[in-house]
C-alpha cells in the first residue's frame, strides 16, 4: 500500500474524531448547563470530559498527519511564502493555529474558575450563581464558536481547494 493514501486516511478519520469531540462536548455542556441538580451538572461535566480527551489529542493528529500528506504530496504547505501556487493548505494551518491561542489565554484559565465553581457548588449541594455565570461566561462561548467556524472554513478550504 502506497503511503499517502494511509497517511490520508489517518488524517481524514482523526478528523472524524476530533469534530465527533467538539460536537458532543458542545451537546453535553448545554445539558449540564441547564441542569437544576449540581449532581446531574458534575455528572454531564465529567461526560464532556470523556469528549475533550477526543478533542485534544486528534486536533494534533489533524494538523499533524495533515502536514505529512501534503509534504508527502509534494503540496506547498507555506504556499505563496515557498512558491508555491497552492495556498488553501497554508489557509488552512493559518486558521487552525488561531485556535492555540483561544487554548492558552481563554479555555485554560477559565476552564480553571470554571473547576473552582463546580467544586464549591458541589461542596454547598445547589447549582450556584457563580457556577451559572462559569456555564455561561460569553469569553468561552465566543472561543466555543470561532472553533466550530475554523473548522467549517477548514472543512470547505480542504474540499474547495479555492486557491
Amino acid at each position: 500500500m502506497r503511503l499517502i493514501p494511509v497517511l490520508n486516511l489517518v488524517h481524514v478519520v482523526a478528523a472524524f474524531w476530533f469534530v465527533s469531540g467538539v460536537i458532543g462536548r458542545g451537546i453535553v455542556l448545554r445539558a449540564a448547563a441547564r441542569a437544576v441538580d449540581v449532581r446531574a451538572a458534575d455528572a454531564l461535566v465529567r461526560v464532556a470530559g470523556h469528549f475533550e480527551a477526543m478533542v485534544r489529542i486528534p486536533s494534533i493528529v489533524v494538523v499533524g498527519f495533515g502536514l505529512l500528506s501534503a509534504w508527502r504530496g509534494g503540496w506547498p504547505i507555506l504556499g505563496f511564502l515557498q512558491g508555491g501556487s497552492v495556498n488553501w493548505i497554508l489557509a488552512s494551518l493559518v486558521l487552525s493555529l488561531t485556535l492555540v491561542p483561544l487554548i492558552v489565554w481563554v479555555f485554560l484559565p477559565r476552564g480553571r474558575v470554571f473547576e473552582e465553581a463546580l467544586r464549591n457548588a458541589l461542596e454547598e449541594g445547589r447549582v450556584t450563581p457563580a457556577l451559572t455565570a462559569a456555564f455561561h461566561d460569553p469569553v468561552v462561548a465566543a472561543g466555543h464558536v470561532w472553533e466550530l467556524i475554523v473548522i467549517a472554513l477548514v472543512v470547505a478550504l480542504m474540499v474547495t481547494k479555492p486557491f
